[in-house]
């Protein structure tokens, strides 16, 4: 029980990567805030995503809220915190995990989308990691950050010209937190997913030879499934890694270094 007795704050945690670090972080034994935002599909069955897991971190016997926001606000990330200590009376571990990848072009990108993805990637991870770190120093017990970057903070492409130099932005936020807080006892690290497959990225990765060539890259042989970073999330979260702050975890099965 790595998170035993732990509140963990997860961003976007309805859906995808967000969904597994939640689950991952309450069989580990902690209580969990989930944020999300316009969640109102039945894509679960009769539940919608969010109802649908609250639901399950209860059957596990853990405690859950759900906090609707969009982290490109300021005030989001203040009240989901401020949430979350009325609920459990403390945060000691921030999953700033939401984020979007609308791909296009780059010539004729609208300055809208632009402007969205940087806002939900970047301003949305820098909001939420304050007040969480606001709450950690003022309870006096340390803490620790997981950012969801990507191998996309290290490569380029040519559809995520928006999108990758936010992810490069979250993986220097948390080298710089690291920095900042570590006097406070609170630990900033990031990991960088390569491909995973999600219900978020089914239709893209529906194209059979599309998926043959991503998964011929490879090393390993597969895409990633979401609890493959989520496991990483709980390490880096966990007194495992007691010792390790402004660190990045490539969870990409090999990928970046298959440059042959």
């Amino acid at each position: 029980m790595l998170l035993e007795n732990k509140v963990v704050v997860v961003t976007g945690g309805s859906r995808g990567i967000g969904r597994a670090i939640a689950l991952a972080s309450a069989r580990e034994g902690a209580d969990v805030a989930i944020n999300y935002w316009g969640d109102n599909d039945r894509s679960y069955g009769k539940a919608s995503a969010v109802e649908s897991i609250v639901g399950e971190i209860e059957a596990l016997g853990r405690r859950a809220i759900a906090v609707e926001g969009n982290v490109a606000e300021r005030d989001t990330g203040i009240e989901l915190i401020r949430r979350t200590v009325d609920a459990f009376g403390h945060v000691d571990v921030l999953s700033s995990n939401a984020g979007i990848c609308p791909f296009h072009a780059f010539l004729d990108m609208p300055a809208s989308v632009y402007e969205t993805t940087v806002a939900v990637n970047l301003n949305g991870a820098f909001y939420v990691t304050q007040a969480a770190a606001n709450q950690m120093k003022a309870q006096g017990t340390g803490g620790a950050i997981v950012a969801t970057s990507s191998i996309s903070a290290l490569v380029g492409g040519g559809m995520q010209t928006h999108y990758t130099p936010t992810k490069a932005g979250v993986h220097s936020l948390m080298q710089s937190c690291a920095i900042a807080l570590g006097p406070y006892g609170i630990r900033c690290n990031s990991v960088m997913p390569g491909t995973i497959a999600t219900d978020l990225n089914a239709d893209d990765l529906s194209d059979a030879d599309k998926r043959a060539y991503m998964e011929k890259r490879i090393p390993l042989g597969r895409l990633g499934a979401p609890d493959d970073v989520a496991q990483c999330v709980v390490f880096l979260a966990s007194d495992r890694a007691r010792y390790v702050t402004g660190a990045s975890l490539l969870v990409d099965g090999g990928l970046f270094v298959n440059l042959q």
